[in-house]
């Protein structure tokens, strides 16, 4: 583990803004940090980048806990490089900002040339080197702001929601690049975001945060496909959250009878995300052990896929369908159905 945060607590006058935050940041990974806005995650990000002290608990670094002051504090800091959510920029061209952080440290002519060649190919800035950094748009900024972190060649690059007000097509593009400056630099990122698909698109690791506690880490795919909580199948978009009562494997739900894979008695809620429904106009024969008929209640176009709303008795279940198979099936609002999907794909909370 590049970097471990045990037990971390952060008061703010009368309010607790994290409490016993416990995070593990194994090293070369792509690491996001999600949580909808006020959750914590700058907070953390500024505790994990040893910009700020935590009230109780410890960071570790490379295995060895980070002194709250001192020399060896500040020799360590040097080691991770974070960008801010709002990067400002120093006077002077993009290349004078690219070189700043490595004159500071002393490094030599051509070690300098070296580094800020590498990284300025690979953030594709060479057309911006002489420009005056005051003229960049906020998308040129934050790819400088990036290229100017990593020229540092931290062990651990922190960005604080690296995304936040990009026009949506220059957002995909800096994704992209990030995803290849990580793979190409092999530097640990840390990444805070309160949008899903950020993850999905760059994450290999995650957590997401909630009211200043940690709800769920892990791998993206476990985070997406296995919310352990219903805030988690909230926030992760799982889709047909419906509250039940269990009495071991069953799920009474509606008026319908939900079957899962795990053993529970009480009440709760189970998820079925929209994508595991199998939607057909006969029953068939299937080895998706529910299986249950409905109308269908709306079609809606969801990009270049549909959602098509099925009720089955008191329940009302999205489904996500391609264009070419609701072509095939040729239904309506109206139609008669069957939805199936595999009790190991129903999650209980």
């Amino acid at each position: 583990m590049i970097l471990r945060l045990r037990d971390i607590t952060v008061k703010k006058e009368k309010n607790t803004i994290l409490k016993g935050v416990s995070l593990d940041i194994p090293s070369g990974e792509f690491f996001v940090l999600m949580g909808p806005t006020g959750s914590g995650k700058t907070t953390t990000l500024r505790i994990a980048g040893l910009l700020d002290t935590p009230d109780t608990g410890d960071v570790l670094f490379q295995g060895e806990t980070v002194p709250r002051s001192g020399k060896r504090l500040l020799k360590t800091r040097r080691r991770i490089a974070t960008v801010f959510q709002s990067p400002v920029m120093f006077q002077g061209t993009v290349l004078e900002n690219l070189e700043w952080g490595l004159k500071i440290r002393g490094l030599s002519k051509e070690e300098t040339v070296s580094r800020v060649s590498r990284i300025a190919d690979l953030a594709d800035l060479n057309e911006l080197l002489s420009r005056d950094a005051s003229t960049l748009s906020g998308g040129e900024t934050r790819r400088t702001a990036l290229a100017r972190a990593l020229v540092l060649n931290p062990e651990l690059l922190i960005l604080d929601e690296p995304t936040t007000s990009l026009h949506p097509s220059f957002r995909k593009e800096f994704l992209e690049s990030l995803l290849m400056l990580h793979r190409e630099t092999g530097t640990t990122f840390l990444m805070a975001t309160h949008d899903f698909t950020d993850a999905l698109a760059a994450g290999t690791m995650g957590a997401v945060m909630r009211q200043g506690e940690i709800e769920q880490q892990g791998s993206i795919d476990q985070i997406l496909f296995s919310p352990r909580s219903r805030f988690m199948a909230d926030f992760t978009g799982t889709g047909n959250i419906l509250s039940a009562v269990f009495c071991g494997n069953m799920a009474e739900t509606g008026g319908i009878t939900v079957k899962h894979t795990g053993s529970r008695q009480g009440r709760g809620f189970i998820a079925v995300p929209p994508e595991v429904i199998v939607l057909s106009r006969v029953p068939g024969v299937t080895s998706e052990r529910n299986r249950f008929q409905g109308t269908v209640s709306s079609l809606e176009r969801k990009g270049l896929n549909w959602t098509v709303t099925v009720d089955v008795q008191e329940v009302v279940f999205a489904v996500a369908v391609t264009t070419g198979a609701l072509d095939e099936l040729e239904i309506q609002e109206g139609s008669p159905v069957w939805i199936s999907f595999k009790a190991s794909a129903v999650h209980v909370y």
